[in-house]
């Protein structure tokens, strides 16, 4: 299971001014967290994303997935597929790349061979399984780990590899921004790291600063929605939980759709 990470609540959505975080008028966002190889999941949350926009009848309609397609469910490949083949009509839709999209990318590119086991342990064999690539039986070494990326790369279609290379860091919409892991205190957005980015923890999450957004984020587990007056935790563990949750945002209001 993942570590308990429901923290103390703080009022939501309030800046020390006292003013309430705003999208920008005639639109309504929806923002999903991690959904980790859970396409039963995904396919019933954008139901209820479908249902819930349907009373929409003008502006726009902003999607925005927060990382983390792949790894530890039985579907990453599934996923992915539905992710590109089905997407939401009538929606602007915006993918992020989360951590695990970074370590697939950078087993296929050669980069992290040698660390390739920390990707494996992480849910990175269930993303293999769902290609179809052979898995691995320890022991093995960089010959046995390069043939399953030669496989992994054969096994992967054009448009997957597309999508996972032209995943974005970041998207922001009126006061709230989106991103996967967080960001760093302190630091102007154009000047984060990407690595902070990705992979961010404690010096974000344990943060009271005012950020310049409210910001939106998965990559932290937690059992429920994780509302501070800086930020908005919504990776709820899809894959341990069976509970996948999207953030609606309208006007200067939000609130929360869940499988």
């Amino acid at each position: 299971m993942f570590p308990d990470m429901t923290w103390r609540k703080k009022r939501a959505g309030q800046d020390r001014a006292g003013t309430p975080p705003r999208v920008p008028d005639d639109c309504r966002v929806y923002a999903v967290g991690d959904i980790h190889g859970r396409v039963d999941l995904l396919a019933a949350l954008h139901d209820r994303i479908l249902d819930d926009a349907a009373a929409v009848t003008a502006g726009r309609k902003v999607l925005v997935y927060l990382g983390d397609y792949v790894d530890r469910g039985p579907c990453s490949f599934a996923v992915v597929d539905m992710l590109i083949e089905a997407p939401l009509e009538g929606f602007e839709i915006v993918h992020l790349k989360g951590n695990h999209e970074d370590f697939l990318l950078r087993f296929v590119e050669e980069e992290n061979l040698e660390e390739a086991d920390l990707w494996f342990i992480n849910g990175g064999d269930a993303t293999l399984h769902s290609y179809k690539v052979p898995l691995l039986t320890l022991p093995f070494g960089l010959a046995e780990l390069e043939t399953a990326r030669r496989a992994f790369l054969a096994a992967l279609p054009p448009s997957h590899m597309t999508f996972f290379q032209g995943l974005k860091m970041f998207h922001v919409e009126g006061d709230y921004l989106f991103v996967h892991a967080g960001i760093k205190p302190g630091v102007p957005l154009d000047e984060q790291n990407e690595e902070d980015l990705l992979w961010i923890r404690e010096e974000f999450l344990d943060s009271d600063a005012a950020f310049g957004h409210m910001v939106v984020h998965g990559h932290t587990p937690a059992a429920e929605t994780d509302v501070r007056p800086n930020r908005i935790g919504i990776d709820t563990g899809a894959f341990y939980t069976d509970r996948l949750t999207c953030l609606v945002v309208e006007g200067d209001s939000m609130r929360f759709l869940h499988t």
